[in-house]
């Protein structure tokens, strides 16, 4: 099996010229988190961490109900408690699941966006099958007679990297053009707390009572501070997800049992999801400016923890000027060749660390 070269090595140069800079490196390449892990996180932890026994695949009673009341009170699914319309699965973290479901479904084809993480991709060629990158409207897509059940649509809102919003009407079209065609659609929705321009909606608000193909994937890296926990979650057609929960029995996949709680913890308070949204909301408005000012456009980035930028040139071009006042930023080449004049800037950084890029990028154009 031939797999891509991981994307950010090719990052290191840049990084080492951008650590040069007397000031000290800003890193807006990875989006990472930096603040804390809340509280009632790592209450949660440390209160369970004598584990001697096996956890389960399918979450502790108390994990799948906090799964099932998020999906009620935040995305206001009235079916989430339901099993027969809606099931639930913990995953470790969203990425090995994107890197994963294709095998699972022993998909021969996987329909994903022509800009787009790259897992998604990885994920596909994993399980031998073919990539197929689309534009966000179904009404633009070829018809190809030879899908089957087995294949798979993945959708991204907010996306990684444009922090573009699909509206509830394209992801209705969405998932008419996949059961027209009998294909499985999984939706990505791992940003869907932070909509700035833009009201996000889950593909389980719209498909009207029926959840037949679809899947909602959800995570608490980024709303909960947690990617050092890898805790993350799918919900959505019972059949599939039985499909899904058999095999990952069957090769131990299971979320920790402390993490589980943890999971649940969070998934049953809101609160510091608000916070964190107040953190990223303020970070974003000095950067975009700073940004702005410094000569760059702000594309889409109406969601999301980046903004998707561009001053009309080739990305590695941004990348290395960028690096010489000590910030490194993502490459828009690697998400799909369309980005290939853009930079994914991401919000994830301290405070200090935010207001001290933006001074660089204003200063920068008084220079």
């Amino acid at each position: 099996m031939k797999l891509p070269d991981f994307p950010w090595d090719a990052l290191a140069p840049y990084k080492q010229r951008a650590s040069e800079h007397p000031e000290g490196i800003v890193d807006l390449s990875i989006g990472t988190p930096v603040d804390a892990t809340p509280e009632i996180m790592q209450a949660a932890l440390n209160g369970s961490s004598n584990a001697p026994g096996y956890p389960t695949t399918i979450g502790t009673a108390e994990l799948r109900d906090a799964m099932r009341g998020w999906l009620s009170k935040r995305l206001k699914i009235s079916d989430a408690t339901d099993q027969n319309k809606i099931d639930v699965l913990p995953t470790i973290g969203s990425k090995e699941l994107v890197g994963w479901l294709p095998t699972f479904l022993e998909a021969k084809r996987v329909i994903i966006p022509e800009v787009a993480y790259p897992t998604y991709a990885v994920g596909a060629l994993v399980a031998g099958a073919e990539v197929i990158p689309v534009s966000l409207d179904p009404d633009t897509w070829p018809d190809w007679p030879e899908l089957n059940s087995n294949d798979l649509v993945w959708i991204n809102s907010p996306s990684n990297p444009t922090g573009q919003v699909s509206a509830p009407e394209l992801l209705r079209k969405v998932i008419s053009w996949s059961r027209a065609r009998g294909v499985t659609v999984a939706s990505d929705e791992c940003y869907i707390d932070f909509g700035w321009d833009a009201d996000p909606h889950s593909i389980l608000s719209v498909a009207d009572g029926d959840y037949t193909g679809l899947l909602s994937v959800q995570s608490l890296s980024k709303s909960s501070n947690a990617a050092g926990y890898r805790a993350a979650f799918i919900a959505g057609d019972p059949k599939i997800i039985g499909k899904i929960r058999e095999l990952r029995k069957h090769l131990g996949m299971m979320l920790p049992l402390p993490i589980q709680h943890a999971m649940t913890a969070a998934l049953n308070d809101r609160d510091h999801v608000t916070g964190q949204r107040e953190r990223y909301s303020a970070r974003r408005e000095l950067l975009k400016s700073a940004l702005q000012h410094a000569g760059f456009q702000i594309d889409h980035s109406e969601a999301g923890l980046y903004l998707w930028v561009t001053r009309g040139n080739d990305c590695w071009a941004d990348v290395a000027w960028m690096a010489e006042l000590g910030i490194l930023a993502t490459p828009g080449i690697f998400y799909g060749e369309l980005g290939a004049k853009h930079l994914r800037v991401a919000l994830t950084s301290t405070d200090a660390h935010i207001a001290s890029a933006a001074k660089r990028l204003i200063e920068s154009k008084a220079n």
